[in-house]
């Protein structure tokens, strides 16, 4: 992880931080003065109709925020820091508030919440959002990753061919696909549905999930080829013409490409299934594509030497 990813996390997952201080001195100052157990849900009308027990709820709170601040760590992204930040003060407040409704209750099922909390919430929000987009200023902007020209070349003789292919995949991804599909299944079983959700989900998950649990990457005269390793379409193609440098590079799905998959981000794409090596081509036009693929480098170096060639014919 480099340095500047780093800060983008830091920066992400502070304000959850913050929100959680504050919210665990004031159950701990306020404890005492907290029936137990504490109002937490609130019906129309503003009154008490659920109830927990007030470790429970200090216990629960606590792993919400830790979650939120776990979230916003790993799919931090520049543009939407300042969403980190609405949403730690809006949680936040909204768990101060809730304290404050229980404050010296005699009985938590005469506790009420009025619809003014939710606007004390925004207000927060509001506010830590202005913040968010303050401390963005600290982030260097990463529309494109490093520069990826010149690059490695392989050498070949003015008359040689020569052509690079590898097939790579995710088990967790191919897993993580049986699992959507199996979930469909028994969701199709558990509830019919006459809209016909067997083949929308067929076509939504299995297939996308099928074709990109294994894909084959290959480098050759017509540029570069990704494209699911059981079948030849859908593929995607770079040709010669297009390639402007390719290099290798270690990427992280999350913190890179926010996932794995294909990819779309602001100037670059990416079939990514996993972090690690991978190799990178910037287009002519400025974009980058990277795909995730072992032996990266001969691939990169094999179509930096077929697109010098291709550009001298």
């Amino acid at each position: 992880m480099n340095r500047a990813t780093y800060r983008l996390r830091v920066l992400a997952a502070l304000p959850f931080d913050l929100a959680l201080a504050t919210h665990l001195v004031v159950f701990a100052l306020w404890y005492d003065r907290l029936p137990d157990p504490l109002a937490t849900h609130f019906g129309g009308a503003g009154g008490a109709d659920g109830f927990t027990g007030r470790t429970t709820y200090g216990i629960v709170s606590t792993a919400l925020l830790l979650g939120l601040h776990e979230g916003w760590w790993r799919l931090a992204r520049r543009s939407a820091l300042w969403g980190a930040w609405a949403t730690a003060g809006f949680t936040g407040a909204l768990l101060v508030l809730l304290l404050r409704d229980n404050l010296d209750a005699v009985d938590a099922g005469r506790v009420n919440s009025p619809l003014a909390n939710l606007t004390v919430a925004a207000g927060v929000a509001g506010a830590f959002a202005l913040v968010g987009l303050a401390v963005t200023r600290l982030v260097p902007k990463a529309d494109a990753l490093a520069p990826v020209a010149p690059g490695p070349r392989l050498p070949l003789g003015a008359s040689e061919v020569a052509g690079w292919t590898r097939a790579t995949g995710s088990r967790t991804f191919a897993g993580l696909t049986v699992l959507a599909l199996a979930t469909t299944l028994v969701v199709l079983v558990l509830v019919p549905s006459p809209w016909g959700l067997w083949p929308f989900a067929t076509v939504v998950v299995f297939v996308p999930g099928l074709a990109l649990a294994r894909i084959r990457v290959s480098v050759d005269r017509r540029g570069l080829t990704v494209r699911p390793a059981i079948a030849s379409w859908p593929r995607l193609r770079i040709p010669l013409d297009e390639v402007a440098g390719a290099d290798v590079r270690d990427v992280d799905a999350l913190a890179d490409f926010d996932g794995w998959g294909y990819r779309v981000r602001a100037h670059r794409t990416g079939v990514i299934l996993r972090s690690g090596e991978a190799l990178v081509v910037r287009r002519t036009g400025g974009r980058e594509f990277a795909v995730t693929v072992p032996d990266a480098r001969t691939a990169a170096a094999l179509l930096n030497t077929l697109a010098e060639r291709h550009g001298k014919v």
